[in-house]
């Protein structure tokens, strides 16, 4: 019997190589369309981007971010970002829902600290979809307008989990006044090579923001938004509020970042990507993908239900020529997906058992070249952003990506289907967020000096004259005290600016003896901490230092609770001691 049935399968494999061989290299084919539009720009119309802002002056920005059960990352992302960007005029709205009281609550505590950060609650209960929370965020935003008398020229959408790039605003800010929609590009944060899952996202990412987008406007297409790192001009989302009843994004769409790319871009709105450069230190949204198998399919299964069937189902073919052939590419994934693990199987299958010595020699040789320059194009896009040891598992990544996507892309079809014929919506599948290490933060933070000087502490001459004789922000900040220049608390705000932890006073009277014994007095007085609230999972540790990844990994070998380091001056944390150090 299984004589038989390895006969059988040889002989399916060797009726099916054939039409699979050309399959992937008329696919191959398609694909270049790509790398000589690429080719043609460079050759003929080389960019002249610059690497900074332009000296435009800056408009007032908002930036929305909708959430659903998001208390343990907003925070982290809130505090990070406001000590990174590199803009003044700008507000945070944060959309949540009504019955998501851990959110609200973390929202609430945010708007207590942060002058520009406001909660924005919708009219019901949740998760509805993103565009639904996006467009309630929105109205919050123009109550907000009215209430204060100003005017946001530029709305930008972003995601929890998001590092919003120092200068990504005033880059957005340098273009918004001849383009309704600007994009940022958004790249995987890196990760160990064994992070499997995750490696594919920096592969996918990788190429499609240095290949697909730029050739879409090459070739004159329009731009799906992002989803996070757009900004949009005030005029074009008054004129998409216009059209469709003031439902700015839509609320029915799963994706409704690539929806209003093709919308903007009907109405007649410019669209501009802002092309990736710097190599690992790009200027782009850095994020967390899915880590595990699960999270990848369900999250991708989401983007092919949106962009493949609801976009064909909402839009059609109705389309000029170049409008179309990104119809074709975008939507061909519903067959090339799954026809992809196919040929993956029947060519190894081939390999094994001598199957592919059948192949046409012309054709055999057409597709292994097409094959490996389609693999070596995306491993030179990848070992720009993350180097040439991760670059070097690609087509190892490659083969489970083939998986992945089949397995979304039957998911997709299997859901938009059942969804049909039972007449119900099609469902958010929301991703579950993480935001990074503070490790992984450093790169984005802003040098001490900076803040010290842009909120008016200091005067930027006293801050030359200190620079001269420190090596460090810890030396500068003691030099600048003692010189009279900086108080302590003035310090320690500053200091809470730049790491993105929170800061304050904290009174004996509110320390709670049971947080400070959740540790070791000897590891207390070893890294100048002091536990003093534990609060639903979390511990409160109080510390006059900027605790590095070494304090961390010291401490969580005590305690399984998370842990929020809040920053106190030096008199206020020998205060503590006194209090509680011997006790």
């Amino acid at each position: 019997m299984y004589v038989a049935l390895v006969q059988v399968l040889d002989n399916v494999v060797s009726t099916g190589l054939a039409p699979l061989a050309w399959f992937i290299l008329l696919n191959g084919l398609d694909d270049l369309v790509i790398d000589v539009a690429l080719l043609w720009e460079r050759g003929h119309r080389p960019q002249n981007e610059p690497n900074a802002a332009t000296s435009r002056p800056e408009q007032r920005v908002a930036i929305l971010v909708p959430l659903w059960k998001e208390a343990n990352v907003i925070g982290p992302m809130i505090r990070h970002n406001v000590a990174a960007i590199r803009y003044s005029r700008y507000d945070f709205f944060i959309g949540s829902y009504p019955n998501d009281e851990p959110t609200l609550e973390a929202i609430r505590e945010l708007e207590q600290r942060f002058a520009n950060i406001h909660l924005a609650v919708c009219p019901h209960d949740g998760p509805t979809s993103k565009a639904d929370c996006l467009n309630w965020t929105f109205q919050r935003m123009t109550l907000f307008e009215e209430q204060h008398g100003v005017r946001f020229d530029i709305v930008v959408t972003h995601d929890a989990e998001d590092l919003i790039h120092p200068d990504a605003l005033a880059r957005i800010n340098a273009h918004c006044s001849d383009y309704g929609m600007v994009q940022v590009p958004v790249l995987p944060l890196p990760t160990p090579v064994r992070d499997f899952i995750h490696g594919i996202y920096c592969d996918e990412f990788a190429e499609y923001q240095t290949r697909d987008i730029p050739g879409r406007q090459i070739l004159g297409s329009f731009l799906p938004s992002n989803g996070v790192g757009t900004g949009f001009s005030r005029e074009a989302l008054e004129r998409l509020a216009e059209i469709s009843a003031n439902r700015i994004f839509e609320p029915e769409c799963l994706t409704e970042d690539y929806e209003n790319g093709l919308r903007l871009h009907r109405l007649g709105f410019r669209q501009k990507f802002l092309p990736l450069s710097g190599g690992r230190e790009a200027m782009a949204t850095r994020e967390y993908f899915p880590r595990t198998r699960r999270g990848a399919i369900r999250q991708r299964t989401r983007w092919i239900t949106g962009i493949c069937l609801q976009s064909w189902e909402r839009n059609g073919w109705r389309a000029g020529p170049r409008d179309l052939y990104w119809f074709w590419r975008d939507r061909k994934g519903l067959l090339t997906n799954p026809v992809s693990i196919l040929a993956n199987l029947f060519f190894a299958w081939g390999l094994l058992h001598g199957s592919l010595g059948e192949l046409h020699p012309a054709l055999a040789a057409a597709v292994l070249a097409m094959t490996l320059y389609r693999i070596g194009v995306r491993m030179v896009c990848v070992a720009r952003f993350y180097g040439w040891p991760f670059a070097a598992l690609t087509p190892l990544r490659m083969v489970f990506a083939n998986y992945v996507n089949a397995v979304a892309t039957l998911s997709a079809l299997l859901r938009y289907l059942r969804a049909r014929l039972r007449g119900e919506p099609l469902v958010w599948l929301k991703t579950d967020h993480a935001y990074p290490s503070r490790q992984a933060l450093l790169a984005h933070k802003r040098p001490l000096a900076e803040i010290l000087t842009g909120s008016g502490y200091v005067r930027a001459q006293d801050i030359a004259l200190a620079a001269a004789s420190c090596t460090n922000d810890s030396e500068l900040g003691d030099y600048l005290i003692r010189a009279g220049f900086l108080s302590e608390d003035e310090y320690c705000e500053a200091l809470s600016l730049q790491q993105g932890l929170p800061s304050g006073h904290v009174a004996p009277r509110d320390v709670e003896r049971r947080a400070v014994r959740a540790m070791p007095r000897t590891v207390l007085r070893e890294f100048h901490v002091l536990p003093f609230r534990l609060s639903e999972g979390t511990l409160m540790v109080a510390t006059p230092r900027t605790p590095d990844e070494s304090v961390t990994a010291a401490l969580t070998r005590f305690t399984r609770l998370r842990l929020v380091f809040h920053l106190t001056t030096s008199s206020n944390f020998a205060e503590l001691e006194r209090s509680f150090g011997n006790k």
